[in-house]
């Protein structure tokens, strides 16, 4: 599918997300095929990752997705990357990101949300982050994983 199908696709998915409530994927990749966007279950996890929906459990005790509080506070990392990324390298199960000055808080809140294979946590001053993992192997993937989003590889 062309980025603007994309684009078109995950618009009508926040479109169902915000006038209804979706208890599950199933009931979300039937919506989105009825507006003319059948999808496979791994692409709408991805567009469901890529939009940050959660699923939440209502008043009334039933899950539903929705757009997390957060919203508008976490941009998601290939849309700052390539402006704040300067170079990411890796020691054991660490990984130190170093961004433009006043960017590691930014950048630290998006590797968060990622929710990398084997993360622990961040750490972020001004213009550092360090990315703690629970191993190697970890570190050198969300090391490449950034370069990429980065467009530096």
């Amino acid at each position: 599918m062309t980025a603007g199908g994309k684009r078109q696709r995950q618009a009508a998915l926040l479109r169902i997300i915000r006038d209804r409530r979706v208890p599950h994927q199933e009931a979300l990749r039937e919506l989105l095929a009825r507006e003319g966007f059948p999808v496979t279950q791994p692409t709408l996890s991805r567009d469901i990752r890529d939009l940050r929906l959660v699923k939440v459990t209502g008043s009334d005790g039933r899950p539903h997705y929705t757009l997390p509080e957060e919203w508008d506070h976490v941009p998601p990392l290939d849309s700052i990357l390539p402006t704040l990324f300067v170079s990411v390298r890796t020691v054991g199960n660490l990984a130190i990101v170093r961004t433009l000055n006043g960017a590691a808080q930014t950048v630290a809140s998006g590797i968060d949300w990622e929710e990398y294979e084997g993360l622990a946590g961040t750490i972020a001053g001004d213009d550092t982050v360090l990315i703690i993992l629970q191993e190697a192997r970890n570190a050198e993937a969300v090391a490449a994983a950034l370069t990429e989003l980065a467009g530096k590889s």
